[in-house]
């Protein structure tokens, strides 16, 4: 069971035990001691800016997919790196980027064109904005197409072939990011097609980020080889290495506690509603898809007791999947969701009107103390 009283909490909510942060920040601080690398928070994964003073005593700054993120990292994580990457910047935007972002990575040379006066300008103003590009080295070992930035036609990062050598001089970094979820044996098989395509431009760069997708504190990553890549790009081509993980920061970290509100049989099937949902609470489980571990239950069949878990939504594949349990469930006991920190806060929604869970912190004591409480202004505000 997770470190607190699952009874003391209103469900559906998110319990986030800030043990277990600082558990993970201080293995990614330890690869960036060992390596003079840099280590960012890719909050698209995490963003609970509570905790972000906490977490800046690890890492070395926050990355954005968007101005509102990146936003969030420079008013939370204090005097830390901001980065951001978008596949196009909006017009309407790019100054307030400028003015807070240190490093904007571009997708395209034409994005860069594009915005280049908006550079100058922020330059003349005294503002440091190092420049970046992304690229797609072309290889990537992830299965799930919707996660896989190198799949097919991807329209993330410049390929070698286009890749415009008058614009250099603009350039202080490249990027790339092929990886979800893997060990740093992926890393290592993705760098010599990386030096393949793009190693005679990296001597001219200050830096190499190597994007996120790195399962750094999970239990059994390879960290001594994901070290020994950091060091091996850093000392032959004379750069600094970023890597941006979110899911390791936060990985194992945070629960989703949810009550059982009904439980019934049709069709041969035991079927139990829940008070959270997969398309709200929980998004990753439809789209991944995956099947989150349920604290104390198993397989469906493999326990004497199965059934199928549901929400109190319309949508019908609104399901997380089927699990067994030694005993009947009953309205009102307590379902615990494993590893719910991550892609859970940040991408829930109120589809159905269903309400947002609650947000708890569990402190060094193991007490869980209410952050946030969602109720229908909530719901209605953003309509």
């Amino acid at each position: 069971m997770p470190g607190f009283d699952i009874f003391s909490v209103e469900t559906p909510c998110y319990a986030v035990d800030e043990r277990l942060i600082e558990k993970n920040m201080k293995i990614l601080r330890s690869v960036s001691e060992r390596t003079g690398c840099k280590v960012l928070l890719a909050q698209k994964a995490f963003s609970m800016y509570s905790l972000y003073p906490m977490m800046a005593k690890y890492l070395d700054g926050t990355t954005a997919s968007g101005l509102y993120e990146a936003r969030l990292g420079y008013e939370e994580m204090g005097d830390r790196e901001v980065h951001i990457f978008s596949p196009a910047y909006r017009p309407d935007e790019f100054e307030e980027i400028t003015e807070i972002c240190g490093h904007i990575v571009f997708n395209s040379f034409s994005q860069l064109r594009r915005f280049a006066p908006y550079l100058d300008r922020a330059a003349e103003k005294g503002r440091k904005i190092e420049v970046g590009m992304r690229v797609n080295p072309e290889y990537s070992e992830t299965e799930t197409e919707i996660y896989n930035p190198c799949a097919g036609i991807s329209r993330l990062g410049v390929k070698a072939e286009d890749f415009d050598e008058e614009m250099l001089s603009r350039l202080s970094g490249l990027h790339f990011h092929t990886m979800c979820e893997q060990d740093s044996d992926v890393l290592e098989r993705t760098i010599p097609h990386f030096e393949k395509r793009f190693g005679k431009y990296i001597p001219k760069m200050k830096w190499v980020n190597f994007g996120g997708g790195h399962h750094v504190t999970r239990e059994g990553y390879d960290i001594e080889r994901l070290i020994r890549v950091i060091s091996y790009v850093q000392d032959k081509y004379g750069v600094h290495v970023y890597i941006e993980p979110g899911e390791a920061c936060a990985l194992n970290a945070g629960w989703l506690v949810a009550s059982v509100l009904e439980v019934f049989e049709s069709g041969g099937y035991r079927h139990a509603i829940i008070d959270a949902s997969a398309a709200c609470h929980m998004p990753d489980v439809l789209e991944m898809p995956y099947r989150p571990r349920i604290i104390g239950s198993g397989e469906g069949g493999e326990k004497e007791y199965t059934y199928r878990i549901g929400a109190a939504t319309c949508l019908a594949g609104d399901s997380i999947g089927e699990y067994s349990f030694d005993k009947p469930l009953n309205v009102g006991d307590r379902l615990v969701f494993c590893d719910m920190a991550i892609y859970t806060m940040c991408k829930n929604n109120t589809f159905n009107g269903i309400g947002l869970p609650s947000i708890y912190r569990i402190d060094g004591e193991g007490k869980a103390r209410l952050h946030k409480k969602f109720g229908y202004e909530d719901f209605k505000v953003r309509l």
